[in-house]
């Protein structure tokens, strides 16, 4: 506990925040000398004796309030506590305890420390400097929670990429450890909210990271919907907060991403994609993984807000989305039915867990309107008059817009309904003109019959 505590010292004493927070970061595999030290003999007797004179007795101990050495005193007894259980899950305890270890008892040992973190701010007078000793607490207890989840679920057979998998998993049974850490998680977003103090001493510092962390752990959870509560929090005490550029930049990017979503879900298309290019402009160009899960929300958008569809060329360092995205590209620019059913086929698995199966099915539209221009732009010209130029012909029969259909999607389709889909096409603004029921044809606009296109 030593060399512990003077990392302690040394960080509290040139106000390092995240310094600080190194002190309580649980990570065996890339830390595993630093946490098996600190667990020393794994007395509890010697190290709450080390703890009380490193705190309270040694001479070169800082001076601080009775109220802070108490809480710092017993974050880091706490801690030793969660060390042991991590060494005891990774099998590295020599006392026996290594054969009924488990993720839940790691869980809850890094819940009580994150209580005791909290507890600093709101009994032991802790200043805002240091907010980051939060993140690793907030951070940790999430991992460890899906940790304990998944032991659960898979009788112990538990990998790391289980842990860092993605934030969506609709299809997963129910999380009760994660459940509880969002409760935790919570009250550290509440604990930076209510703050009172001046904002240059305030922890409303720490309050997007604490909102990010909630984001996640509600999506994982199949509960975005619990997210609009914290988003009406943050609107209502925008006053007195701190704006979000102010914040790191990763901060913003995670807020935006997640904001973007949100309305995505809620079919406000036009908010969502603009949330998500301030996410996508803002974020590191190397950030690969979080470009991809921008783009993965984007591209649905411009595809139904400006009917657009995704280069090559910007795909090219993303080969899964290439893999989802370019066949329906492909389709709606060929004006391909039948290719883009078959796109989405192949891609509906992905597109469900994804939550953009829906919005991209819209995408239809598209790739119709653009087979019904080419049925417009074949039809020709007829002759003016007077002698005037040529002009394009505007009253096209039912039944050859039928016919196109019919080619392009593979299936029989009868007048009917094709009258039915060319309502549709014009009530969503996507062809302009009017169906002559009686006369079996459809008279289009002289100008810009098909919006979106030079036709």
């Amino acid at each position: 506990m030593d060399s512990l505590v003077k990392d302690f010292r040394t960080a509290f004493a040139g106000m390092k925040g995240d310094q600080l927070a190194e002190t309580l970061r649980p990570d065996f595999h890339t830390s595993s000398h630093k946490l098996l030290a600190i667990w020393g003999r794994g007395s509890l007797r010697e190290t709450t004796s080390d703890l009380n004179f490193l705190f309270y007795s040694d001479p070169a101990r800082l001076r601080l309030s009775q109220e802070e050495t108490t809480g710092w005193f017993e974050i880091y007894l706490t801690y030793w506590k969660a060390v042991g259980e991590i060494i005891a899950v990774e099998g590295s305890r020599k006392d026996g305890k290594s054969s009924n270890a488990s993720w839940t008892k790691v869980y809850e040992a890094w819940k009580d420390l994150t209580l005791q973190v909290i507890r600093g701010y709101t009994h032991y007078e802790f200043e805002n400097w240091t907010i980051p000793c939060l993140y690793v607490a907030g951070k940790y207890l999430r991992l460890f929670a899906i940790r304990a989840d998944e032991e659960r679920k898979s009788g112990n057979e538990v990998t790391s990429e289980s842990v860092m998998q993605d934030d969506f998993d609709p299809e997963s049974e129910e999380h009760k450890m994660l459940e509880d850490c969002t409760r935790h998680l919570n009250r550290i977003f509440q604990t930076c909210l209510n703050d009172r103090a001046p904002l240059e001493e305030s922890r409303k510092w720490g309050i997007y990271y604490a909102i990010n962390l909630l984001f996640k752990s509600y999506f994982k959870l199949n509960s975005a919907t619990l997210s609009k509560n914290v988003l009406r929090a943050i609107q209502a005490g925008r006053g007195d907060m701190p704006t979000l550029d102010k914040f790191p930049k990763s901060q913003q990017v995670t807020f935006k991403y997640y904001e973007g979503v949100l309305s995505f879900l809620e079919e406000n298309y036009v908010e969502a994609e603009q949330h998500l290019t301030t996410a996508w402009h803002m974020c590191h160009k190397d950030a690969n993984r979080n470009l991809e899960l921008i783009l993965t929300y984007l591209i649905p958008c411009h595809l139904l807000t400006t009917h657009t569809l995704p280069s090559t060329h910007l795909l090219a360092p993303f080969p899964r989305l290439q893999k989802l995205f370019l066949p329906l590209g492909e389709a709606i620019k060929k004006a391909d039915l039948h290719a883009f059913d078959v796109a989405l086929r192949d891609g509906e698995d992905e597109f469900i867990k994804r939550r953009i199966y829906l919005t991209l099915e819209r995408g239809r539209d598209i790739a119709l309107r653009n087979l019904l221009r080419k049925v417009f732009i074949t039809a020709g010209f007829e002759e003016g008059k007077d002698g005037a130029a040529p002009v394009r012909r505007t009253r096209i029969s039912v039944t050859e817009f039928a016919a196109a259909i019919k080619l392009s999607s593979g299936e029989d389709i009868d007048t009917d309904e094709v009258e039915c889909l060319l309502a549709n096409m014009i009530y969503k603004n996507l062809m302009k003109g009017y169906i002559a029921h009686e006369r079996g044809i459809v008279v289009l606009s002289k100008t810009g019959a098909f919006p979106g296109t030079k036709a």
